[in-house]
């Protein structure tokens, strides 16, 4: 549930911080609005991190409904690479464009939801509340992809093309304000730090999970008979209607795991297909090996 729900707030405060940029033509402190704000890296990091956010959503439902919440590994990936881009911005509005420019004026208005509510929003919501799986350290390379793709737009736009001939200014300031060779060299390094920790968090709210999880089938299950109760699930389930079934393996295996009854898992998947047909108003067993 909580997944869910901070899912849905981050789309939709991206969706009001992006709305506010494109409705005000004019500003006399940020030169890009309007259709020129998708040239900025705050406003692309939210972007996809609602995006991301967005495909997140049809899994928690589909959790909250059939009991049994399930994200495909690449859609964790990108929920990890917009929140890792969106991290980046908050520090970055934070850390370097407050000093200059003052911290009321980088957080308020549409700033206030892209420079600062949506980022530690979607932080929070990846790092404690969708952590089913667990990241790995190529996880956290992938992850620089957005800012590498955009660092050479940048630099290409400001520095080869130019303001002059039809480019971008040094909005940023990256290229202007410090030696070039500085925001060249550390982008990089520190959006993988940012995305190492992360990681760390994310992590260790999975091994809480996993913890806690382990407990209670230990606790409930240990002497329990595991194929009733995965024909019992099974039957559950069914009421879902759907052809595109996701056997619960984690759960079964954490089942089997701390059961003595010696039942592999191979064994209990069958059993949940069998009975999950069988009791399934949709389409019945024999009818699927047609």
């Amino acid at each position: 549930m909580l997944a869910f729900i901070s899912a849905v707030v981050v789309v939709v405060c991206v969706c009001i911080g992006v709305t506010m940029n494109l409705t005000t033509t004019a500003d006399e402190n940020f030169d890009h609005m309007g259709l020129r704000t998708f040239c900025m890296f705050t406003v692309n990091s939210n972007i996809l991190c609602a995006a991301a956010m967005a495909m997140v959503i049809p899994y928690t439902l589909d959790g909250l409904r059939t009991h049994n919440y399930h994200m495909p590994r690449w859609i964790v990936d990108v929920v990890y690479m917009g929140v890792t881009a969106v991290a980046l911005t908050f520090l970055i509005s934070l850390l370097v464009l407050s000093p200059v420019k003052g911290f009321v004026l980088i957080f308020t208005g549409s700033r206030f939801f892209l420079h600062g509510l949506c980022p530690i929003l979607a932080i929070a919501a990846f790092c404690f509340f969708m952590s089913e799986k667990q990241l790995r350290l190529k996880d956290s390379l992938i992850v620089l992809l957005p800012v590498l793709i955009y660092s050479v737009l940048y630099y290409v736009m400001v520095v080869v093309v130019g303001e002059e001939k039809g480019g971008w200014s040094d909005f940023y300031g990256f290229l202007t304000r410090l030696p070039m060779w500085i925001p060249l060299t550390a982008i990089l390094p520190l959006t993988f730090l940012i995305a190492t920790g992360i990681r760390v968090l994310h992590n260790r709210s999975f091994d809480r999970r996993e913890q806690e999880e382990a407990a209670a089938f230990t606790e409930l299950f240990a002497d329990a008979d595991v194929p009733k109760l995965v024909a019992a699930m099974a039957r559950s389930h069914s009421s879902a209607k759907i052809l595109d079934i996701v056997i619960p393996t984690r759960i079964i295996s954490i089942m089997l795991e701390h059961n003595k009854g010696g039942h592999s898992l191979e064994e209990c998947c069958e059993i949940y297909l069998r009975e999950y047909f069988e009791t399934s108003d949709v389409i019945k067993m024999e009818e699927l090996w047609i």
